[in-house]
């Protein structure tokens, strides 16, 4: 592991805290570099980050774009990118040479045990699901992730790998849910609510309503407590531990939060910084606010962990610079040191939550993907 002397940047040092990275010497992470907002350069920037944090890591991205990297970080020379495909599911099929699609190949072979996609959503998961696979007896993968809330962490999913859903994908999310919260965040018995415009049972649509009813009479088996129906401004107020909704709802809801918490912060800023007095009120207030900022900021959660699959996925934000990056590669190696895969699995068996009949291919399944992030 390196060093965390005076030589560290800030970012490095905000990065590496004592307990974050131990054992995570083995798993390798496969990244694809290709379609993140700021270029290739500032996703290896944030691999060299998490290598010198204890991460190993493989790099799947143009090598003359990149450069040379020090050691735990191999480049692997794939220039040709389908972040941007308008049809993500036909790009990784006709084309085994992009990033995306050599990355989860790796992870497939098991030269990687966990996959990083700084591209789009749409490819991840057509690439994901033609080379890595979906586990037995799930459904419909998911993204799910931990809604930076201080204090208590609530998880939402999905946020984005799927814009429809039937009743059996949402009541399988609830129970996929329950069990990331349990296995990652320690959450005994996860409080689960389904997302909709109503607390009562009668309100929603007609896959709300009918996904109520059966999550209200499954008992859960004991893997989770239903607390029925939340509404939008109950995801951040700690009603449920797992919050279900589709992925065209789930992603609207976490952009709406972000972009707020965005607005928030720069007009707390901008108070701050508009007068003599406002500024020693700010610096007072400085030491508070930055917990609070950090808190908050998406990307030191390192971006949605993707469920479903037979290895572990993290789905950064495209627009995350290397801090963001380098905490997605770490979040992804803890995952797999830590078998995530493999327990929420067993709970998932545990749960009865499981199809007992796996039907329908990864064709079929990969053309109902996001076309963007």
């Amino acid at each position: 592991m390196a060093s965390r002397g005076a030589s560290s940047s800030p970012v490095e040092r905000e990065l590496v805290r004592p307990g974050d990275t131990e054992n995570l010497s083995e798993p390798v992470i496969a990244v694809d570099c290709n379609g993140a907002d700021l270029g290739p350069a500032e996703v290896a920037a944030g691999a060299v980050i998490a290598a010198k944090a204890g991460a190993r890591v493989m790099l799947f991205g143009p090598a003359q774009e990149i450069g040379e990297l020090p050691t735990g970080v191999e480049v692997v020379d794939a220039p040709v990118s389908i972040a941007k495909s308008a049809d993500p599911a036909a790009a990784a099929r006709a084309t085994p040479e992009a990033s995306i699609v050599k990355a989860a190949r790796a992870v497939a072979d098991g030269r990687a045990q966990a996959l990083v996609c700084a591209g789009g959503t749409g490819a991840a998961l057509a690439a994901g699901l033609f080379n890595i696979k979906r586990a037995h007896g799930i459904y419909r993968p998911a993204l799910a992730i931990s809604l930076p809330v201080p204090k208590r962490p609530v998880t939402l999913l999905d946020v984005g790998a799927n814009a429809e859903a039937r009743r059996e994908h949402l009541v399988q999310f609830a129970f996929m849910g329950a069990a990331f919260a349990k296995t990652v965040l320690g959450v005994e018995r996860p409080r689960v609510g389904l997302l909709s415009n109503g607390e009562e049972a009668t309100r929603g649509n007609a896959l709300i309503m009918e996904t109520h009813v059966e999550l209200a009479g499954t008992g859960s088996g004991g893997a989770f407590e239903f607390v029925g129906n939340v509404e939008g401004g109950d995801l951040l107020e700690g009603v449920a531990d797992v919050i279900v909704t589709d992925g065209m709802t789930g992603n609207i809801a976490l952009k709406l939060m972000e972009g707020v918490s965005r607005t928030l912060l720069g007009a707390v800023r901008d108070a701050a910084m508009s007068s003599t007095r406002a500024k020693l009120g700010g610096a007072l207030l400085r030491p508070a606010l930055r917990e609070v900022r950090g808190e908050l900021d998406p990307e030191g959660h390192g971006g949605a962990y993707l469920l479903g699959l037979r290895s572990l996925g993290v789905v950064p934000h495209g627009r995350f610079t290397r801090r963001g990056f380098a905490q997605a590669i770490l979040r992804a190696q803890r995952g797999a040191s830590e078998d995530l895969v493999g327990r929420t699995q067993i709970a998932l068996e545990q749960a009865g939550a499981l199809r007992s009949r796996v039907g329908g291919s990864s064709s079929a399944l990969a053309a109902s993907l996001p076309q963007a992030r």
